[in-house]
């Protein structure tokens, strides 16, 4: 399935209490439409922990088709699920590695060394 059509058929979900869990998510949003998955990302950082970890507060719900996603948006946005009003809108994908420049410093890029960074002797150096 190409990328762009699933972030499509995805709602993100968020605002979701601690109670809730997988099968909450799936109750609640499967009256709009046959889901496909529903994703409910884990707050542990230590794989081995995954068991024992509470969510992230959040979770991502695929529908099989894109008017499904649009329905559960249109009916489930500012409601409440287990006593806390979620936001629910149309997932957006994942900034890739090349996106994310923003968390890394420039120097740290082997491209900007290479055009930027001088030898020393040629930048002054410590002692003329």
């Amino acid at each position: 399935m190409e990328e762009g059509t699933k972030s499509k058929k995805t709602v993100f979900v968020g605002g979701i209490g601690e109670d809730v869990d997988e099968a909450i998510i799936y109750e609640n949003f499967s009256t709009f439409g046959d889901i496909i998955e529903v994703q409910l990302p884990s707050a542990a950082t230590n794989p081995n922990q995954q068991a024992e970890a509470k969510h992230r507060g959040f979770a991502f719900v695929t529908y099989g088709s894109s008017a499904d996603a649009q329905d559960a948006i249109d009916n489930m946005d500012l409601n409440e699920l287990s006593g806390k009003v979620i936001k629910v809108n149309l997932a957006r994908p994942m900034k890739g590695p090349a996106q994310l420049g923003g968390n890394r410093a420039v120097w740290e890029s082997e491209e900007w060394l290479q055009h930027n960074l001088k030898p020393l002797a040629q930048s002054g150096g410590l002692f003329p």
